[in-house]
C-alpha cells in the first residue's frame, strides 16, 4: 500500500482470503483429538465434546502468543464404557509452530507474489503492518522479519486494525464522508474461455481474462467474441477467476446462456463486459451487437476448487469468437444447441424484440425530448409489427430502433 496524506492506494493484493485464526485453531484441534484416540476415546462424534475441544484450541492459541507452554485441561469431556473422560495436555509453541508451519510458508510466498505484483522490491518497503489477530503468532513476526530484514510495528492492535477498516468501508458504502480516501484493487484476475490456440493446438477453452489481477476497483472492461456458425441461435457465457491459460484450471464462478440470436452469417459480434465494484461483486454481461439482446450474471465469491465440474465445449472462437455448438449433449440434460436451432424464427424474432424495445425504455429516462418521441414511434411500430406476425415489418423496426439505440448510447 502506498500513504499519501488522505489517500490510501491498494499497489497490490494476494493471499489465501479463506486462511486465518480458525485454521491455526484446527491444528491444536487435531493435536487433541488425536491425544485423546491414543488413550482409547474418540471425540469426534461428540458434538459438545467437540465444542468444548474446539473453544480450548483457540484459548490454547492465544496464550501461546505470550508463553512457550500451555497447559490444556477439559474435565468430564465426555463419557467412555461408563467413566468420566478428562483431557490434560501441555502444549509447547515449538510444537504449535511446527503445525502451522505450512500456514506460515504459504504466507511468505504470498508476500513475495504480492511485491513482484506491485514492482516493488524488499528494499523499497518504508514499514510493515501486521494486521489480523492471526499476526500475534510470534512465528509470523520473526519470519517476515528475516523475510523483509525489518521489524513489524507491534504498537498497532491487529484486531483494531480489521475493526477500523469494516467501519470505514461501511460508511463508505453508506454514504457517509470519511477523512480517508481508499483506492482497492482487485487480488484475482477473472475472465471467460473462447476457442483458440493453446500449446500450438486449437483448444475450446483458452482462458481470455478481461479484469486483471491487481487491476484498481471499480473496473468494467469488455471484450468482443463472435459466433462461428451461420444461424447460431444461442451461446453459453462461463466466468472463471483464475490465472491459468487452460480455463478448466481456474474456478468457475458463474455461467449463463443467451438465447434468441438474431438469424445472423458467422461473424455475429457478442460484446461480453465485466464489471467488479469496491464491494467484490463482479457482474457479467454478454450482448449482442446488432439487436442489444442480453443476459447478465452475478458473483461474489468463487467456490472452492473442488466444486469445479469440467462442462461440455460450449465456447468456439478463432481469435475472440464465441461458439454455441459443439455437437455435445449436456450433462445436465437440458435442450441441445442442435434443438435451439430448430427453434422458429418467429419465436427467435419475438425474443430480439422484447430485448431491443425493454433497452429502448431504459434509455427514455436519460434521452431528450426528440428522442424520446422517435423512441415510442419506434417502439409502437415494433410492437405492431410482431403482433401482426409480419416478418419484413419486425426487421425494418428492429433495424430503425437497433440504429437509434445505438445512437443514443455513442
Amino acid at each position: 500500500m502506498r500513504l499519501a496524506k488522505e489517500v490510501t492506494e491498494v499497489l497490490s493484493s494476494h493471499g489465501n482470503n479463506q486462511l486465518g485464526g480458525d485454521d491455526f485453531d484446527g491444528k491444536i484441534l487435531e493435536h487433541l483429538v488425536a491425544h485423546l484416540k491414543e488413550q482409547g476415546t474418540d471425540p469426534s462424534m461428540n458434538r459438545v465434546a467437540m465444542a468444548r475441544l474446539t473453544r480450548a484450541a483457540e484459548t490454547a492459541k492465544i496464550a501461546l502468543s505470550d508463553a512457550p507452554f500451555v497447559r490444556i485441561d477439559e474435565e468430564y469431556l465426555l463419557e467412555h464404557q461408563g467413566k468420566p473422560v478428562n483431557l490434560s495436555l501441555e502444549l509447547s509453541r515449538d510444537d504449535y509452530e511446527a503445525m502451522i508451519a505450512p500456514y506460515i510458508d504459504e504466507t511468505m510466498d504470498a508476500v513475495h507474489t504480492a511485491l513482484e505484483g506491485a514492482g516493488l522490491g524488499i528494499g523499497d518497503l518504508s514499514e510493515v503492518l501486521l494486521v489480523g489477530g492471526a499476526t500475534c503468532t510470534p512465528l509470523i513476526q520473526q519470519r517476515l522479519e528475516e523475510l523483509l530484514r525489518m521489524q513489524p510495528r507491534n504498537e498497532v492492535d491487529p484486531d483494531l486494525c480489521v475493526a477500523s477498516g469494516a467501519a470505514i468501508q461501511a460508511a463508505v458504502i453508506g454514504g457517509q464522508r470519511v477523512s480517508r480516501v481508499l483506492v482497492d484493487v482487485t487480488p484475482y484476475t477473472f475472465g471467460t474461455s473462447a476457442l483458440g490456440e493453446l500449446n500450438g493446438d486449437v483448444y475450446p477453452f483458452v482462458y481470455v481474462p478481461l479484469i486483471r489481477k491487481n487491476t484498481p476497483i471499480p473496473v468494467t472492461k469488455s471484450e468482443a467474441f463472435s459466433t462461428i456458425e451461420d444461424g447460431q441461435p444461442a451461446i453459453d457465457v462461463r466466468v472463471y477467476q483464475g490465472e491459468d491459460p487452460d480455463a478448466l484450471n481456474n474456478t468457475e464462478i458463474g455461467a449463463f446462456r443467451i438465447e434468441g440470436l438474431s438469424d445472423a452469417p458467422a461473424g455475429n459480434v457478442i460484446v461480453t463486459t465485466f464489471s467488479l465494484d469496491v464491494n467484490g461483486i463482479l457482474k457479467v454481461t454478454s450482448r449482442e451487437k446488432r439487436t442489444g439482446l442480453e443476459s447478465a450474471s452475478s458473483s461474489t465469491t468463487p467456490p472452492p476448487a473442488s466444486s469445479r465440474t469440467p462442462w461440455p465445449p460450449h465456447a468456439h472462437a478463432s481469435a475472440h469468437s464465441i461458439d454455441g455448438d459443439f455437437n455435445t449433449e449436456p450433462s445436465d440434460g437440458s435442450a441441445t444447441l442442435g434443438e435451439s436451432v430448430a427453434a422458429s424464427a418467429e419465436r427467435r424474432d419475438s425474443v430480439q424484440a422484447t430485448a431491443l424495445i425493454e433497452k429502448a425504455e431504459r434509455l427514455m429516462e436519460t434521452a431528450n425530448a426528440e428522442d424520446r418521441e422517435d423512441l415510442v414511434n419506434l417502439i409502437e411500430t415494433l410492437r405492431d409489427a410482431v403482433a401482426a406476425h409480419d416478418d419484413v415489418a419486425i426487421h425494418e423496426a428492429m433495424e430503425g430502433l437497433s440504429d437509434l439505440i445505438f445512437y443514443l448510447e455513442s
